[in-house]
């Protein structure tokens, strides 16, 4: 059951996801069981206006797809893996406040400011 209106990605549907974006993509991986989960993804539902067309704001389940988290390392929930063309530019692991969301995704607008 997704937790929020933004898209949600699987294992069979993020490497396409990912290079069918042509724009960054952030990837909140969560989980049911995790507390902090929620509230960071209804922060980044309330940014995603903000970047709308420019970045795009995406879900990952991880108890549902354990590919993907195996693939990236997620050891700790909730984490934000930020891809630019397809390669993950930056994590964060951690609930965190608006303003600091905010200025993660105004960097990963920057092409290369986060590798």
């Amino acid at each position: 059951m997704p937790h929020t209106d933004l898209p949600a990605l699987t294992d069979a549907t993020i490497a396409s996801s990912l290079s069918d974006a042509g724009m960054p993509v952030v990837v909140d991986v969560w989980a049911e069981w995790c507390p902090p989960c929620g509230p960071m993804a209804r922060t980044l539902a309330e940014l995603q206006p903000e970047f709308a067309g420019r970045l795009l704001i995406t879900t990952l389940n991880a108890d549902e797809n354990p590919g993907t988290a195996r693939e990236y390392g997620i050891m700790s929930l909730p984490t934000l893996l930020i891809f630019q063309n397809g390669v993950v530019t930056r994590r964060l692991v951690g609930a965190r406040p608006k303003s600091v969301l905010r200025q993660l995704l105004s960097d990963a607008l920057t092409p290369y400011a986060n590798v």
